[in-house]
Order: structure tokens, then sequence, then C-alpha cells
């Protein structure tokens, strides 16, 4: 073999390399829709149909917002409406779209110490829970299940001198194992709180506020801000997301026959 036929066959495979690593993007999502299974599911599809891998980090909303503003992913899917207008309206996102909704549960033990189930609201849940200082445990991770639960408390707990309310700083699958050893009420992501395999004996003590919607949106990376950033792909993905085949994928994502997201894409 020739040394202009091996140089031939060396450029061929860095080429080839260099395809195969373009043909994938990252996106930065929150920890509940990765812990419900949900890319597991329909990821596979749109790498089908498009011929882009999808990689997902799967941290809290926070962390995600401060890793896409980073330049650290192309695309955003997390669950804080007003922070992911701020990322688009600071130049860091071309344009925010509803993906699809569920609901947020406060889970606790059966025997329900602070009578968390009579109650009528969130707030009042949360309300008897500190009036009787029964154990809570907060991810305390600015993710976008903890924005919410701050923004439930009447008056809200110190975490530095209540012993009753416990900040982990987690995510929401250690928030949930820590509560069920701990004996102790949280609040959780539905499709978290279904595909979780350690209930011990809690149970969801509380639904169907309205303050516990939990609307989830999509954002593809600004090229302007992150030159870098795989703009096509990232768009593609996001269009696919909010698209036919990707609500649809949404829609058949279950647990037990029970659906874990509602598309809602406008």
């Amino acid at each position: 073999m020739t040394l202009r036929t091996l140089l031939a066959i060396a450029v061929g495979i860095s080429a080839a390399g260099a395809a195969l690593a373009s043909d994938y993007i990252i996106v930065q999502s929150t920890t509940s829709t990765a812990n419900s299974g949900l890319y597991e599911e329909i990821l596979p599809r749109f790498r089908a149909q498009s011929g882009t891998e999808v990689r997902v980090v799967a941290v809290g909303t926070g962390q995600a917002l401060k890793n896409a503003a980073n330049c650290d992913g192309d695309v955003l899917l997390v669950h804080a409406r007003a922070a992911e207008q701020e990322f688009v309206t600071s130049g860091f996102g071309t344009a925010r779209f509803d993906v699809m909704y569920n609901d947020f549960v406060l889970v606790g033990p059966s025997g329900d110490p602070a009578g968390v189930s009579q109650t009528q609201s969130a707030a009042d849940a949360l309300d008897r829970i500190a009036e009787r200082q029964a154990v809570f445990v907060s991810r305390g991770d600015d993710s976008g299940t903890h924005k919410v639960e701050t923004g439930l408390w009447r008056t809200a707990p110190d975490a530095q001198s209540s012993r009753w309310y416990r900040e982990l700083g987690a995510g929401m699958g250690a928030t949930l194992n820590a509560a069920v050893a701990m004996g102790a009420y949280t609040l959780t992501d539905r499709a978290t709180w279904l595909s979780f395999g350690n209930r011990g004996a809690h149970q969801v003590l509380l639904e169907g506020d309205p303050a516990l919607f939990n609307q989830y949106g999509v954002i593809a990376v600004s090229p302007e801000h992150c030159p870098r950033v795989k703009a096509d792909a990232a768009q593609g993905f996001v269009d696919w997301l909010i698209g036919p085949d990707g609500q649809s994928a949404i829609a058949a994502f279950q647990i037990n026959g029970t659906q874990l997201f509602v598309p809602n894409a406008k």
C-alpha cells in the first residue's frame, strides 16, 4: 500500500469522524423529563427521522439556564416560564415555545401528621406543615420545582434555623429518597413521582390546585450569542418537538397506562 493511499485513508477516517461528531446536539434539560424516561421514548424517533443524535444534560432548571447561557448546549428544555422568557429577552435564546405540561403534587407519609390531605390548596398545606413543624424536604437547588415550592410558602421557612425544613441542594430523585427515609413531605412533579420506585408508605396527599400547573418550554440557543451553536440542527429538534410527530410521541409516552405529559405546543 502506497504512502498516498495511506494518507487518503487517514483523511477519509478523519472526515468521517468529524461528520459523526457534528451529527449531534446537546440539550440542557430539567431533571424531571430525564427521570421520567421521556427521552428514552422520544429521542430515538427523532434520530430515525433526522439522523441527528440528541445528548441530554439533565440538571436543575436554574443550572440548565446557566449552562445554556454559557454556550454549553444547543437547546434548552426546562420548566420555569419567567426565567425562560428572560433567557430569550437577554439574547441567549431565539424564541420560547410551549411543549407540554403536567402538574406538581405534594407527597408525604400515609399517616399525614400535618393533615395536608384535609386542605384545599398547596399554600394551605404548606401552612399546616409549618405550623406543626412536620419535616419537609426541599430540593434547594434553584430548579423549576424549587422555584415553584418557594413561591407557594406564605411565610418562607428559614433553612438555617428550622429543624423541620431540610434543603438538600439535590435532584428530584435524591429528594424523594430523602423524604421517604425521613418520613417527610416534599413537592414533586407528577412524572417523576409516577416513575419513582422507592415510594415506601408515601403517597400523593394534595393535587389539583391550579397553582401546581407545570408547563415545559423549549428554546434554541441563539447563534448570535453562541456562534458555535449548531443552529440548524437545534432548530430542527425544536420544530420536531413542537410539530405533529414530536407532540404525538410525547402523548404516547405512558407508565403503567398513565400518560405523564400532555403536549400543548401552539
